[in-house]
């Protein structure tokens, strides 16, 4: 967003984004960043409190006010606390597979979620799922796509799948991910309990034995072996903070070592 905000200003139209990793603002300076400390994927903090939100949004928008240059803000406040990865247990269970090939497994637990993502949608009216270009009826599609790509280290030819895709390869890798988390999160939200997972619980979860987890991280070893600079970003934007091993997936395209490398 920041990258698009330089042309969008250029074309005379003032802008103001928000930063969920500050490494990447600064290295495409846009006009003005409200930089956040939340977890990605949440952007505003806490979905359960839109008053927070709306001050986030706020702050951003008052950059358009104060900003005469290109300026990055930090956000001072903290997003209010969700369930802890402590005090929250995945409800749902994944039956082994008989094929325990990524794909097999991937495919086999979007099935057993879609009934939950399905009654999440239907009770909010909405869906955060679709960046990629498929719908909601399309997640085997997207399951199958993503475990391919796990499987077969194929970065360049799009996934011979039923689906107009959104973005070319290797981008469409990242929004694969992106609407897989939004699939399994979405179906998290409708099982029962006091409290839903915030955003490092629901992660302890995917990569702590989901195939999702085990297809992300398999992916994020072919972007590595391929260790052009397009594909080290997309690297670290498919891998959460602290999940590639055990340290940030921008790491080593910026000169450092991820933890475990030699």
């Amino acid at each position: 967003m920041g990258a698009l905000a330089n042309f969008i200003e250029r074309a005379g139209v003032a802008t103001a984004s928000i930063s969920l990793i500050r490494e990447q603002s600064e290295a495409v300076r846009p006009p003005r960043a409200l930089w956040v400390p939340f977890a990605l994927g949440r952007p505003l903090g806490s979905a359960a409190d839109p008053q927070f939100q709306k001050q986030v949004l706020r702050a951003a928008l008052g950059m358009l006010s104060t900003a005469t240059e290109p300026t990055i803000e930090d956000y001072p406040v903290e997003a209010p606390a969700e369930a802890q990865p402590s005090e929250w247990a995945c409800p749902v269970s994944f039956a082994v597979a008989q094929d325990t090939s990524i794909t097999a497994r991937l495919v086999a637990e979007v099935t057993r979620l879609a009934p939950w993502s399905s009654e999440t949608r239907a009770a909010r009216g909405r869906t955060l799922f679709g960046v990629t270009g498929a719908g909601p009826e399309q997640i085997q599609e997207v399951a199958r796509a993503f475990g391919g790509i796990a499987e077969s280290g194929n970065l360049t030819d799009l996934p011979a799948e039923s689906v107009d895709w959104a973005f070319a390869m290797p981008l469409l890798v990242r929004h694969l991910a992106d609407d897989l988390r939004t699939f399994y999160h979405e179906a998290i939200a409708a099982q029962p309990g006091p409290a839903a997972p915030n955003h490092d619980a629901l992660n302890d979860w995917i990569f702590s034995g989901t195939a999702l987890g085990d297809a992300s991280l398999a992916i994020a070893a072919h972007l590595t072996k391929d260790n052009s600079s397009y594909a080290l970003l997309v690297r670290g934007l498919l891998i959460p903070e602290g999940y590639y091993k055990g340290g940030s997936a921008f790491e080593s395209a910026t000169g450092a070592t991820p933890q475990g490398d030699s």
